[in-house]
């Protein structure tokens, strides 16, 4: 067996793939139960979305070199206007002509 994949390792990942499905299907059990879904559990998971988005760009903002905040400020504007799919591409843009021509 090769280093990467140790014992303890492949437990890890066993672990973390179940935790992964029990939580999901948890939530589903769950909201399937209700009768009726309370306001505040509705409203808390109407903001999942917004909170998994932010802990995806975050940390490549305030990470990330000059040429992806660009990219991901041309992206916010993009997308303020347009559909997902013009807003990745016009940061895909954007961060590949600054990557070729600043970097």
């Amino acid at each position: 067996m090769s280093t990467l994949f140790t014992p303890y390792m492949v437990l890890l990942i066993l672990a973390a793939a179940v935790a992964t499905y029990l939580t999901r299907i948890g939530g589903y059990v769950l909201v399937k139960r209700l009768k009726t879904m309370p306001p505040r559990l509705e409203a808390a998971l109407n903001a999942v979305p917004a909170a998994v988005l932010t802990t995806l760009v975050a940390p490549a903002f305030f990470a990330g070199t000059i040429d992806i905040k660009i990219a991901m400020a041309v992206s916010l504007l993009v997308g303020l206007r347009f559909s997902a799919i013009p807003m990745l591409i016009a940061g895909w843009i954007v961060v590949m002509l600054l990557r070729q021509f600043l970097v």
